[in-house]
Order: C-alpha cells, then sequence, then structure tokens
C-alpha cells in the first residue's frame, strides 16, 4: 500500500525555543504548519534547561544568604534545606512555562501539534510517531529542524556500572547527595557545584583542563576558582579521570592522574557535565540527502541552510553555540529571508551569554586572548569588583569588571564582567558595542547614584591612567 502524505506550508520539528516561535510566527503570517514533538513543548530551556536551573539556583541563592545573615546584621539561625520543596517549585514553574507554550500552539488554528517523534523516510517528507503505535506521514517543500541536543557521556571505563546523573536527572533527586562529584569545569558543572554546596552537599569539582572554563581569560577563571573555593567547594584542575568503580556501600570511586600522581575520589553521587550531544539519531537526514558532520551535527550555511534546499536547522543541532538566545535569533534570520525574502545571515553576530554563578558572569564580545590572538591594538579596562559603591553597600563585592577597548576606534570589543548582576551589566555593555558607543561616552556619561551601572564611569576612567 502506499503511504499518503499531508502536505503543510512548512514543517518545523522540535518545539524549542527556536521552533515554536518560528512556527507561531509562520502561521500568524496564514501558513499552514505543522509541528512535532517528540518530549515536551519548549525544548530543552524550559523543561531541563535554563528554567529548572535557575529557578533552582535562585533557592541555593536564599540558602547561601541566610548563611550569611550575620555579616548583615541580622540575628537568624541558618535553616536546613528541604530539597523536595526546593524541586516540586522547580517542577511548578516548569509546567507553568510549558504548558503556557503548548496552549499558545494548540489556540493557533493555523498550526497542527504532533506530539511524536519524527524521522525522514524521505526527501521531505517525515513519519511522525504518535502514542499507542500510530503514525502520521506529512510532507513539505519548507522543512525546519529545531531537536537540540542532550548530555553526552564520554567513554570512561566503569562509567556504566554506576549511576551517573546527568544535567536533568540531578534535578530530580529527591535528596541532597552527602558528597556530589563533578566530572566538568564548564557552565554546568560550575553552576551546579555551587548550588549543592550551597543546599548542604560537599562538592568536587574534577577539571581535565588546567583551568575552569577553558575559553575564558584565565583571570577570570582563576576568580571563579577562588570564589567557588571560598564556598567549600573543592576544585581540581589539571585532572584526568582514567576510571569509575561502583562499591558495595553505594559510594562512588573515581581513579584520577593529577600532575602524574594517581589518587581516588570517593562521593555518594556523580554528576558528568561534560558537554552535548546533537538530537539526531532518531532523525534520519541522510533520507532526505542530509550529511551530518562527525559529530553528528547537522551543517548548515550562514542562511541556516542545510545542503538540501528548503530544509533548514536552527538552534543547538546545527553545532552553533548551545544557548537559547542563539535559537531564538536563528528563528529571527529565518522569518526575514522567508517571509521578507531577504538576505539576513548569522555571519558577525555579536555572542552574549551569562554563566548563572554567584556572583554571575556575563561575557559578550571578544575576551583579552581573542583579542590578542586576532591582532588587534587593544586596552584593557578593569576594576574591582570593591570599588563598586553598590557593591559595597550590599556586601557583594567578590570579582571584577572588564572590557577590551579597540585603541584605534575606542570602540568596545568585548567586556567579562564577573559580579553582582553580571549579566545585566554585560547587556548594558552590549548595547554600548551594538550602537558603535565609544568607551568615553560611558566613561563620561551621568548614572543615577547609587547603581552598579554608574561604575562604568570608574572602569573606563581607569584606562586615563593605565
Amino acid at each position: 500500500m502506499s503511504t499518503t502524505f499531508k502536505e503543510f506550508d512548512a514543517i518545523v520539528v522540535g518545539a524549542g525555543q527556536g521552533g515554536n516561535p518560528i512556527t507561531l510566527a509562520l502561521a500568524n503570517a496564514g501558513w499552514q504548519v505543522a509541528l512535532a514533538e517528540g518530549k515536551y513543548v519548549g525544548g530543552s530551556c524550559i523543561n531541563t534547561g535554563c528554567t529548572p536551573t535557575k529557578t533552582m539556583i535562585a533557592s541555593a541563592r536564599i540558602a547561601h544568604l541566610t548563611s550569611r545573615a550575620a555579616d548583615y546584621g541580622v540575628e537568624s539561625t541558618p535553616g536546613s534545606v528541604n530539597f523536595l520543596k526546593v524541586r516540586q517549585r522547580k517542577d511548578k514553574v516548569v509546567e507553568s512555562f510549558r504548558e503556557g507554550s503548548r496552549q499558545r500552539l494548540l489556540s493557533n488554528p493555523n498550526v497542527s501539534l504532533l506530539e511524536g517523534y519524527a524521522r525522514f523516510v524521505g526527501k521531505k517528507q517525515l513519519e511522525i510517531e504518535l502514542e499507542e503505535g500510530k503514525k502520521e506521514f506529512i510532507t513539505s517543500d519548507r522543512v525546519i529542524i529545531d531537536t537540540g541536543s542532550s548530555p553526552s557521556m564520554p567513554p570512561i571505563p566503569g562509567l556504566d556500572t554506576v549511576k551517573a546523573l546527568d544535567s536533568t536527572s540531578i534535578m530530580e533527586l529527591d535528596k541532597l547527595p552527602d558528597h556530589l562529584l563533578v566530572i566538568g569545569g564548564g557552565y554546568v558543572g560550575l553552576e551546579f557545584g555551587q548550588m549543592f554546596r550551597r543546599f548542604g552537599s560537599k562538592v568536587t569539582i574534577v577539571q581535565r583542563n588546567n583551568q575552569l572554563l577553558p575559553i575564558e581569560d584565565q583571570d577570570v577563571a582563576e576568580a571563579i576558582a577562588e570564589i567557588l573555593r571560598e564556598e567549600g567547594v573543592d576544585v581540581l584542575l589539571g585532572t584526568d579521570t582514567l576510571k569509575i568503580d561502583a562499591q558495595e556501600d553505594e559510594q562512588i570511586v573515581l581513579t584520577v592522574n593529577a600532575g602524574g600522581k594517581e589518587q581516588t575520589l570517593s562521593g555518594s553521587h556523580l554528576l558528568m557535565a561534560t558537554g552535548r550531544v546533537p538530537n539526531t539519531s532518531y532523525l534520519n537526514p541522510e533520507t532526505t540527502g542530509i550529511t551530518l558532520d562527525k559529530r553528528g551535527f547537522v551543517p548548515v550555511n550562514d542562511q541556516l541552510e542545510t545542503a538540501v534546499p528548503g530544509i533548514y536547522a536552527i538552534g543547538d543541532v546545527n553545532g552553533g553555540p548551545a544557548f537559547t538566545h542563539v535559537s531564538y535569533d536563528d528563528h529571527t534570520i529565518l522569518l526575514k529571508n522567508i517571509l521578507q525574502d531577504g538576505n539576513t545571515d548569522k555571519s558577525g553576530r555579536l555572542l552574549p551569554y551569562v554563566v548563572f554563578l554567584d556572583p554571575q558572569l556575563g561575557r559578550v564580545g571578544l575576551t583579552e586572548k581573542a583579542a590578542k590572538d586576532l591582532g588587534y591594538d587593544y586596552r584593557v579596562a578593569k576594576i574591582p569588583m570593591d570599588w563598586v559603591a553598590r557593591a559595597i553597600e550590599t556586601d557583594e563585592t567578590r570579582g571584577f569588571m572588564k572590557a577590551i577597548v579597540d585603541k584605534k576606534t575606542d570602540r568596545i570589543i568585548g567586556a567579562a564582567i564577573l559580579g553582582v548582576e553580571g549579566g545585566e551589566l554585560m547587556s548594558a555593555l552590549q548595547i554600548a558595542i551594538l550602537g558603535n558607543v565609544p568607551y568615553t561616552v560611558l566613561r563620561d556619561g551621568m548614572f543615577a547614584h547609587p547603581t552598579l551601572s554608574e561604575s562604568f564611569n570608574t572602569l573606563f576612567a581607569s584606562l586615563e591612567s593605565s
């Protein structure tokens, strides 16, 4: 029997933070759009990434501030953490966001939400595996892939013998770990490491590289390591995990190599924070003429189009920076090109991001190392947060502000703000970069007192004495 494929104006595979808005935008323009989602509407951001982690980080910050009450002259006995309630609060927020997104899709008459996994079965033809073994077959001249990514598990001997956690499963624990071992010193490992330390767990972070956050400047990485150690997190740098063993008492033992010396680490729980892999194993893109790269990502050009005209890939699955805002920006590029016959591309776009430690690390543009490698003639503006009046008043003085300025143009080309509300301060500098505002405007501008932003006066005045 021949299969009948239902035709749509566009098909979107994956209801993430790029897939959702492009579905609704095309539908609002009068297109008939099929959106296939195999698990949860909202993608990793709402369900397993930004929303749940930042909700739990907020709880951890309250626990931390409670423990510091005496520093502010407040007599208070530090309370214990009810981890189950922390998780329930997280679940409530996630469910609210998820269901809100789902209802917006269901209420649009031009959207067909197909809740099942999609895979290519022919050129621009897809099969959707629905509940109870049912299948639906759809086709369109335009297909947008937004299947995202998932936590990776590296081939460490013995890993399969223990109940290793990833960034999703660790948020579903019923009780706090006694001692959490974390393999990986990137964003995920650091955020969870600090969070669980503040909840009361002993935490050890094992980082193979000689610094945390390897893409950051060394001074940023060292300051973050100092902050974590100050809070009682054990940070092991230049330490390679050789094997993992499960003990009879349910302890997990890591055999590691640090500086040529082997040692063992024992903990109650293990978090693998070792990167992410694309969700393409079920997609079967080769059937439609797409060849995945060696890491399994879907290659695209600067217009986000694959090697097959009319098929696009946005978000994590195309191998670009794995941030929600990048996925969302991808969707705006496609909309301009599809609906407005534009020629917008992703080349040269300014990438901001925030590591939600406490204090936050807000980063945008070039690091100092990158500026040097690219041959810029630059200057560095840098001040510690204990020079910032607002930070002193709130007793949040850890970290520093740093900006990279092009000598030839006086334009800001990069910034790293490790400090209270570092993400918001970074965003203000991002606006200056986008507007080609010379640093002197911020140096001489009048900002409200006492705010964090007025520290831009001091930050850029430091260039005059450097």
